[in-house]
């Protein structure tokens, strides 16, 4: 059972590898990363319970908080152009 579930988890990340490379806007290949970082996640679990090894678990807890990040940071870049900056424009006063 496990080993299907794998099968279909690495088929499911080629599938949107191949979208992420072929998007064609920065949202959907960005969508993409974010969904091959959610199937990752998938991954180390179903190995975690393969192995029979529980913390597992906890890698991919930190890893699906680090790709929640990454993908927050990298919309807010290319929404605002400066990481820093605020969310208005001085122009809106």
């Amino acid at each position: 059972m496990f080993i299907a579930a794998t099968i279909a988890i690495l088929v499911t990340m080629a599938l949107t590898l191949a979208r992420a490379l072929l998007g064609p806007t920065l949202f959907d290949r960005l969508l993409a990363v974010n969904s091959f970082g959610t199937k990752t996640v998938l991954l180390i679990s179903v190995y975690g319970f393969m192995t029979d090894r529980p913390d597992f678990l906890d890698i991919a807890l930190v890893y699906s908080l680090i790709n929640f990040l990454g993908t927050i940071a990298v919309l807010k870049f290319f929404e605002f152009d400066d990481p820093g900056s605020e969310t208005y424009q001085e122009d809106d006063f």
